[in-house]
This record gives C-alpha cells, structure tokens and sequence, in this order.
C-alpha cells in the first residue's frame, strides 16, 4: 500500500475553475473563436476589462510549462534570464526616435512630472542597462539576455482574447556580438532554438521572410501558425516552400522556382531581428577593441506566450471542448474514482496506489475526488478541460486481476490495463517536455 500523503494529491473539488453556462457571443460580424470562447466558458481565463485577462490556476498551469519548454532551450543555447521593469522612462524611446512612431504606447507620469511607457518591448531598456555599466569584455561575447514577462499595448481593437489584448505575455531575447559575421551566427543559433520549441510544440509551423516593421533590422523572420482567427496572408510556395509576408511580398512569384505563391491566413506568433546597430549606437553600447571603442551587433528574439496558448488551443480544440499538446496540458492525468454507494467503491484503495505510481513516474495528476458525481459526468468534465489521458477506477476494478481504464483523449483511443501495466503504457507515450 502506497504511503503518499492524500493531502499532497491535487484534487478537482479544490480546483478554482469557475466554469460558466454562457458567455457574451461575438457580434455576427465578427470571427468567432471556438478557443477564445471555451477558455473564457471552462475556466482558465477571464476578462478584466477590455484586452486585459485574468489567467486561472489550469491556464498558467499551461503558461508554466510552455515557459519551461522555453527556458529549456534557452539554456541550451547559454541564454541568461533576467527580469527588466515594465516601466521605461521616455527618454529612452526618443533616443531611438521610437517613441513618436508608435502609437499605440500606455503613457504615464509620476508625481514628479516624469514619463514613462508601460513596456511593449525592451530594446531601450536593455542597451540601456548595457551602457551604464562600462564598456563590456570581450570574453562575455556573444551576450544573451532574456525575459518571459508582461508587455502592454494600448490596441484600439483588442479581439479574442489573448491573440490582440492590451496586456500579454512575451519572450523576449537580445543578443550582442563584436561584428555582423558573429551577429549573424547567433541569430542562426536562437532559430535553430526556436525550431526546437515549435517541434517540441507539437503543431506545425511556418516560418517566413518577415516584415521589420518600426524595430527594424536588416534580417527579418516571422513564425506563423495556419489559422482563419489569424491577421496576416503569408505567401508559399508550393514547390520548395519558401515563404514571406504578403506585407513585404511583392511579386505573385516564387523568386526561386518561379510558381506561384499560395496565400494562407496565418497567425504570427515569434518575430526575430537582426538589428546591427539600429540600437546600440544610439544608446552607446559598446565593446573595446586595439584601445578603440566600438558599437556591438546587436539581434532581438520574440515569442508571444500568450499568443500562443490562444491559438495552439484554437487549432487543437473542437467546437465544445478543450485540447492541448499532451506535454502542455494542464494536468496530463485526470483520475476519477468510483462513484460515491457503487459496489465498486470498497475498491477505492487502489487510488493512492495508483496516484503513487503516477508520482513515481513524474506525471502530474489531478484526482476528481467529487464521487457525488457519476463516473460519465465527471468524465465529460475531464474531456471539455482537455486533460489528455483519463484514467476510471471503474466496473473492471472488481476483476481478478483488477483494471483500470486509460482514455487517451487527444486521439479517442481507451483500453483496460492493471496496474502493473501502467508504468509500460506512459513509457510509450511521449508525455514529457
């Protein structure tokens, strides 16, 4: 018998997740969402205000996972993390002649009189720290700094959800190099990082000759998912798959084999820069070489964490229900014991045993300890959350050798199995970040 404490299991009756019967529904003329809808209506986010959300226990439980699979691979690579402030002071901005250009900026003013932005972005603030600390030894080169953190953008049209809010969540990386040779390899080392992530991800991707837009830069890529909730056309070929945003497209051509482009709705979701100097001349970042000081190289990195959580979920999901990448998911066991009078419930010790074998093999589990309910209702409820496996302690368990059931969500497969066998059946699936 399993020794694990009952009140170290996490338990669905505790679970803050305010599910709802409706939400508002979207104007007739307007895109509907079935992942903004659902994730408002099952609990993992709810509006504040408009473009602002609440992210729930199960939804940063997601966010906590996608920013581990990120952390992961920025280790990999010897990116250090770091936090800025989400306030920049003004002049920052005007150094960069950013700070007229963008409009849609939140502004603010303390009780001295003194301006600053709420931080959409962090490539002033960054150089700006850089700067103040001295000129930077060669032997630190390349320098990569990043953040997972806040950002805010005062939209005119927030819209659904997180995929253009006033407030999200954002990876940003800045890279520095002694010259545009080193420059370019470490952009080539952080998309091969990014490559890794989406893999990792699970959903396919494209990436694409990108837009630099008021960042700037010489080297531009976007990472798109294929999604009709999203706001770009990305340009393809059919041939070799060469691709670019339409917004900087202009020929109906591929340039390298000549057919003509497909266009697809897509949904930008990762944005890289190779900035060279664009930053660090302004802002005096710079490094000595033969007793003379020069600007670094500089690169910026983006990935929009909550951008996407909303859209993994909208590809993934069905019309009434939820679902992850299985390595993402909230929980990635739901357990439902037997029913509260059910012959079976006699059998209810095996629950800790199986939680302990689930704890032994590092799977995060959630118990849906309301036996009030039947085993069906409960079941529904794990399906519409979308936790990717469900095991029921069932009619089977009353077998010589007892069985459990595993439901395999994502791909509507079940089976029965004993206990023994359930170590064997999550080695097989491939559950881990």
């Amino acid at each position: 018998m399993s020794n694990m404490p009952i009140s170290k299991i996490n338990k669905l009756s505790q679970l803050f997740q305010p599910v709802t019967a409706t939400i508002a529904t979207a104007k007739q003329t307007e895109i509907r969402s079935r992942s903004y809808e659902n994730l408002l209506k099952y609990g993992l986010i709810k509006q504040v205000t408009t473009g602002m959300y609440a992210i729930l226990p199960l939804g940063l439980r997601i966010f906590n996972k996608l920013t581990a699979l990120v952390d992961n691979e920025m280790q990999k690579i010897g990116a250090q993390k770091l936090l800025l402030p989400a306030l920049i002071p003004t002049h920052l901005w005007k150094k960069t002649d950013r700070f007229n250009n963008v409009t849609e900026l939140f502004k603010i003013q303390d009780r001295a009189q003194r301006q600053y932005i709420l931080s959409p972005t962090h490539e002033e603030s960054i150089c700006s720290i850089l700067s103040t600390i001295g000129i930077l030894s060669p032997k630190m080169l390349p320098l990569k700094l990043y953040q997972i953190s806040n950002k805010w953008r005062d939209e005119m049209k927030p819209r659904l959800g997180f995929l253009r809010s006033r407030e999200f969540i954002m990876k940003d990386l800045y890279t520095f190099d002694i010259n545009l040779n080193n420059a370019q390899e470490t952009y080539a080392l952080v998309c091969n990082a990014y490559e890794n992530i989406f893999k990792k991800i699970g959903i396919m991707y494209i990436k694409t000759i990108g837009d630099p837009g008021l960042i700037g830069g010489s080297i531009s890529h976007e990472y798109h998912y294929v999604s009709d909730i999203g706001e770009d056309i990305v340009c393809i070929c059919p041939s070799c798959q060469y691709s670019i945003n339409k917004t900087i497209c202009k020929d109906s051509y591929c340039p390298k084999c000549k057919n003509a482009f497909n266009e697809k709705t897509t949904a930008e979701v990762g944005h890289t820069f190779l900035l060279n100097t664009k930053y660090t001349i302004p802002l005096e970042v710079k490094i000595k070489i033969n007793n003379k000081s020069i600007p670094l190289v500089m690169g910026c990195f983006g990935l929009g964490l909550s951008r996407i959580f909303t859209v993994m979920t909208e590809l993934l999901s069905t019309k009434d229900e939820l679902r992850w990448p299985k390595n993402l998911a909230p929980y990635t066991v739901c357990l439902i014991p037997p029913k509260a009078g059910s012959k079976e419930e006699n059998k209810s010790q095996y629950i800790k045993e199986v939680m302990e074998i689930l704890n032994q093999l590092n799977i995060d589990t959630i118990l849906d300890d309301r036996t009030d309910l039947t085993i069906g209702k409960r079941f529904m409820h794990a399906r519409i959350t979308g936790f990717p496996y469900v095991i029921i302690i069932g009619k089977s368990i009353m077998n010589f050798p007892p069985l459990i059931e595993i439901h395999n969500i994502n791909n509507s497969t079940n089976c029965e199995i004993s206990l023994n066998d359930i170590p064997n059946y999550f080695n097989n699936e491939d559950i881990k970040l």
